[in-house]
């Protein structure tokens, strides 16, 4: 199975603790899926919920296709994502429960379909988010040291 990263939303494991990832795909439009195709999606706020035993994607902005017509889609509409019931009462469960969130991290393209991977996501404290960029400044330093010993 080829996947062709479309999209990514790298703010999101600095903001959240991505917990658990669920694969959906997505319910769009002709021009929104040359649009996506072409590189003009951004999921840099979208977030996802749950709302009538149906998860849908909000806040996601996929750019109008270049050459689509009068016809052409709205940038910010809701998107509704294609989930397994089972999934989704669990998902609804987790999100009203221990109030966490739905983040979508990435788009890709895998089999010809576009698909969107989902985190179970827990916010980050300003603290913990200032304890990660400790720990990766660490490792960083340490691998660059490592790297330094077996070259001389």
């Amino acid at each position: 199975m080829e996947e062709k990263l479309l999209s990514s939303n790298r703010q999101a494991s600095h903001l959240y603790f991505l917990l658990d990832r669920f694969e959906a795909g997505l319910e769009l439009l002709g021009t929104e899926v040359k649009a996506i195709r072409g590189g003009n999606a951004n999921l840099k706020d979208s977030y996802a919920m749950i709302r009538n035993g149906e998860a849908w994607l909000l806040n996601c902005h996929i750019s109008p296709y270049e050459y689509g017509n009068r016809q052409n889609h709205d940038p910010l509409r809701k998107r509704k994502l294609l989930l397994h019931r089972q999934q989704i009462r669990r998902l609804t469960g987790k999100t009203v429960e221990r109030g966490l969130t739905l983040i979508p991290t990435k788009l890709y393209l895998k089999n010809g379909k576009i698909k969107c991977e989902l985190a179970l996501a827990k916010g980050k404290k300003l603290y913990d988010k200032r304890e990660t960029e400790k720990r990766k400044t660490a490792d960083r330093e340490a691998r660059r040291a490592m790297r330094q010993r077996r070259v001389v």
